[in-house]
């Protein structure tokens, strides 16, 4: 695929089929393995962290989705053994690749922006603070925020939970700033150690230039969105730090790592790109070549982070609930999206309920329009069968609110 005067149009079942495929929710599923998972990993290039666990830890359901249940260990190692992985703020609290450090060295130096001049005033006042807090650390032993004392002399001022808490905002600054890292995990609580026993020895520890950060941010944007837009491209990964995108794309363009082109239903003037690595791909799908799955998501899943994205190319009104008053909720506290072949087809509202060895769906929504076959049924009731094995509960429990023509299959199931 090489650029020309005729910019290439996609249709939305293209577009969406490419974002499936660079997204591996496509029937040509990636083997389960160490090595499978960094494929996936690669692919995707950062997994959120969430602290709600109704179903699972978001980071967990997103590799299932993908590999299922088996790969769930190889995270684990690939993360704290192999310390491929570590954590740091990509658009959100997020797990994000080792091979990636000099690109989010750059933000760290850059911590805090011009305008958090606050912050650093409150830095520069509690020097003293950072100083026990690296000093600590210092003596090799993984701690959590309580084993530090409160040595400020400025409190943090906020009118929400952060107020006086110093102690974890001077964690969370260093943190941002690269001087710690997370360094185990303990029933969910993160321990905290200095980047020494947190990154393996042969970690490339330069940072990227600003240019060189955003060109590449791009390029990894683009690989896993499969065709996005600038406004796009500005949500994923790293929200809010590709400045200078536009000359950066003009660049990639004429180097021919990126392709403009078009997808239906847009406005004239409405450009996408496609990155030069999917060519294979998108060439398959066009010729017809491509076979979908059924597949439930996590409510941060990467392919639906961004509702207006995923209102664009999926026609698919998302929101997540849980922060919504019970009394204003449509679906449900926990949705996960169902993709189905091509589309997102609706959503589910489960939670495991342990003390009954139960996966309780409280709901099965399906978009106006989505036909509540027989085959969709199976295709959906095979997934949340595997999700039950995955999270070791025995019976899945239904409540009243399911399509018209699956109630009596799914409640004498």
């Amino acid at each position: 695929m090489t650029p020309s005067k005729a910019t290439l149009t996609l249709s939305i079942s293209e577009a969406r089929r490419l974002a499936l495929s660079r997204q591996h929710l496509t029937a040509s599923r990636t083997d389960p393995t160490p090595d499978g998972l960094r494929t996936v990993l690669r692919s995707l290039r950062y997994l959120q962290l969430d602290p709600v666990n109704v179903v699972a830890p978001s980071h967990e359901l997103v590799v299932w989705s993908r590999l299922g249940a088996e790969a769930g260990p190889h995270l684990s190692t690939t993360w704290w053994q192999d310390r491929w992985l570590f954590e740091y703020w990509a658009h959100a609290a997020a797990i994000v690749l080792t091979e990636d450090y000099p690109l989010h060295r750059a933000t760290m130096d850059a911590y805090p922006p011009p305008n958090r001049s606050f912050t650093q005033v409150w830095l520069d006042a509690n020097a003293v603070l950072a100083k026990h807090v690296l000093s600590r650390l210092g003596e090799g032993t993984p701690l959590p925020t309580e084993a530090f004392d409160d040595c400020a002399a400025m409190d943090w001022p906020s009118s929400g939970w952060t107020a006086g808490r110093n102690v974890e905002r001077m964690l969370t600054f260093l943190w941002l700033q690269g001087k710690v890292m997370v360094q185990a995990r303990e029933g969910g609580l993160r321990l905290w150690g200095l980047p020494d026993a947190c990154l393996p020895p042969d970690a490339d520890r330069q940072p990227m230039s600003a240019e060189q950060k955003v060109t590449t941010a791009t390029e990894h944007t683009l690989r896993a969105l499969g065709v996005a837009r600038p406004l796009d491209i500005r949500q994923y990964f790293l929200r809010g730090q590709y400045d200078g995108l536009p000359g950066v794309l003009r660049d990639l363009t004429e180097q021919g790592r990126v392709i403009p082109v078009r997808v239906e239903g847009g406005k004239p003037n409405e450009t996408w790109y496609v990155h030069a690595d999917a060519e294979a791909e998108l060439t398959a799908i066009r010729s017809g070549d491509w076979h979908g799955r059924t597949a439930l998501l996590s409510p941060f899943d990467n392919l639906v982070s961004d509702r207006r994205l995923t209102q664009r190319l999926w026609d698919f009104d998302f929101r997540n609930e849980m922060y919504i008053p019970k009394a204003k909720r449509q679906y449900g506290y926990y949705l996960l999206p169902i993709v189905h072949d091509d589309r997102l087809v609706g959503r589910i509202s489960p939670r495991v309920e342990r003390k009954r060895d139960s996966l309780l769906v409280e709901g099965i929504h399906l978009e106006p329009g989505v036909k509540p076959t027989a085959a969709l049924r199976r295709a959906v009731v095979g997934q949340l069968e595997d999700l039950a094995a995955f999270r070791g509960v025995r019976d899945i429990e239904y409540g009243e609110v399911l399509p018209d023509g699956w109630r009596a299959a799914l409640l004498s199931s």
